[in-house]
């Protein structure tokens, strides 16, 4: 318990990817300019101000490429163009100008996994069986008995192999049928991908969260997946997570793309590469690469999928800071667009806890848009449900549009996100819980991720310092972070009830820096510490 997770710091210069804040944005959703209902780049320019405001280092924009939008902008058609309804390449440019003009990076979404089944390159493979980019997917006979190739499955429900008249063969989509997995193993997409990351490169684009990076290399012999441990078993079951898909995704010949990736970015000065990977920690860590030189920043998204309890969490935190390689950066998530917002999961109260939690634990945080402001889940109704997902597993409650809802910044009928009907429904609580409003109230969810977000840059130890756990309970997770000779005690209460803070090898006397309740802030603390329920502390130590 006593060991530092990290060798000391001092003295080590620390890159912006490091030190920063990454702020998601949904594009359909944060800022409508002309009034069509759909956010776009033009409305993002217009809010840079606020997010320099609010403290975001780095913004990363989920696809905005060409698509015929059956995942709404995961099933790519052009790679290297703009779709019309978020703007064209000049609104790309000034954006980015934009951006770096205040001191901000810029990151896109790379879907290298898939591709739309409307891409030219998918329309040429499926052509014939002859052509010259046929092998740029992943196409199979059926079974001597005519059965599916194998028993693989979609994320999105059913089976994962999709039949094609022409040709007389299936291919292969890990999501839609409209979403063809391209056959990473072929060098010929190998090049193709990283000239597309070239080409966003040589713009001046600060990197790439790169899409699903563990499903890119599928299992050679295309063996079937065995059912889940957990899972009842049932051969017609078309439920993709009652399948353990050892041999759909985290293949070891994937490392060799990422490296080549990695490879490709380190050509460019201080570009990063974030890898979505949904893995248990052991395996994530691997995506760091040989030598470090994988992914710069594999999600971890441990806060995002783990039950809301003190020990289950503490204990995830010390796991991950002890697999993590000697070189390896740490960073932590609270929501994102696949998954249900932070307020909705855990309550607001709570969400104010989690939040101090991303912004005082070691490594980058990234928050997503309008978790700032305790934006929840949205109920939409069935018959307004878009999201492929949630179509094609109704009976599941899986659909994704409740998370992705416009940005709520004022009072007017459509939350100041459009002058028209937005592309989803809005609470009807938006016209109290929105930028506007927040911004006049000290005490609202908003200012208080803006003071902690201003405390993380103003002291080194809470950026870039070292990390150690002090004591976990049923209630209490408490861990200290430090630089040189300052010291800083962090206790969140994860329970509705007070709690009380007494390790049994310490004494701790400081001040409170920042609470949850606002009214505790410049207090002085020893001893046996006392929390209320929902209470998380910033304590800087005498």
């Amino acid at each position: 318990m006593e060991q530092t997770s990290t060798a000391t710091l001092t003295e080590k210069k620390h890159l912006w990817w490091q030190n920063g804040v990454v702020y998601q944005i949904y594009p359909r959703s944060f800022q409508d300019s002309n009034g069509d209902g759909i956010g776009d780049l033009k409305g993002i320019i217009s809010r840079l101000d606020y997010l320099q405001w609010l403290g975001a280092d780095c913004v990363w924009l989920s696809p905005i490429y060409p698509s015929p939008m059956a995942d709404f902008g995961y099933d790519i058609s052009d790679y290297r163009g703009i779709h019309p309804l978020f703007g064209n390449m000049d609104d790309f440019d000034e954006l980015l100008h934009e951006v770096h003009s205040r001191g901000m990076k810029l990151l896109l979404d790379l879907v290298p996994n898939h591709t739309s089944d409307q891409h030219p390159w998918f329309l040429e493979s499926k052509s014939s069986r002859h052509n010259p980019k046929r092998d740029w997917y992943i196409w199979q006979d059926a079974r001597p008995d005519g059965s599916l190739p194998n028993n693989w499955l979609s994320v999105f429900g059913g089976h994962a192999w999709e039949w094609d008249d022409q040709t007389g063969q299936y291919y292969y989509h890990a999501f839609l049928k409209e979403q063809p997995d391209l056959n990473w193993r072929n060098p010929e997409v190998q090049q193709a991908m990283l000239d597309v990351m070239r080409f966003w490169l040589e713009k001046g684009v600060d990197g790439f969260r790169v899409d699903v990076m563990w499903h890119m290399i599928k299992d050679e012999q295309l063996r079937d997946n065995p059912p889940a441990p957990d899972s009842k078993f049932d051969a017609s079951d078309l439920i993709y997570n009652h399948y353990s898909p050892v041999y759909s995704t985290d293949q070891p010949e994937v490392h060799e793309i990422v490296r080549m990736m990695r490879n490709l970015t380190d050509q460019y000065d201080e570009r990063v590469i974030i890898g979505e990977i949904y893995l248990p920690i052991p395996k994530l860590v691997t995506y760091y690469g040989h030598d470090n030189k994988g992914a710069h920043l594999p999600f971890n998204f441990q806060l995002l999928t783990l039950p809301w309890e003190s020990a289950a969490i503490a204990s995830a935190i010390d796991q991950y800071e002890g697999a993590l390689p000697a070189e390896g950066w740490p960073n932590w998530v609270l929501s994102n667009h696949d998954q249900p917002r932070i307020a909705s999961r855990v309550g607001r109260s709570q969400a104010k806890v989690a939040a101090m939690m991303l912004l005082t634990l070691r490594g980058t945080p990234t928050i997503y848009y309008g978790d700032e402001i305790g934006m929840r889940d949205v109920a939409i109704p069935m018959e307004e449900v878009i999201d492929p997902q949630g179509l094609n597993m109704p009976e599941l409650n899986v659909s994704r549009d409740p998370a992705r809802t416009p940005m709520q910044w004022n009072d007017d009928i459509y939350a100041g996100f459009s002058m028209h009907k937005p592309w989803l429904r809005l609470p009807y609580n938006s016209a109290r819980v929105n930028v506007e409003v927040q911004q006049e109230n000290p005490y609202s969810m908003l200012n208080y991720y803006r003071k902690l977000i201003a405390l993380r840059k103003e002291h080194t130890a809470l950026n870039v310092g070292s990390y150690r756990p002090v004591y976990a309970d049923d209630q209490l997770i408490s861990y200290i972070r430090e630089y040189g000779n300052a010291r800083y005690l962090i206790i969140l209460n994860l329970s509705h009830r007070p709690g009380y803070f007494r390790p049994k090898k310490d004494f701790f006397k400081g001040q409170i820096l920042l609470s949850t309740e606002i009214e505790r802030v410049g207090m002085n603390v020893e001893g046996v510490i006392t929390l209320g329920g929902d209470e998380a502390l910033l304590i800087k130590i005498d």
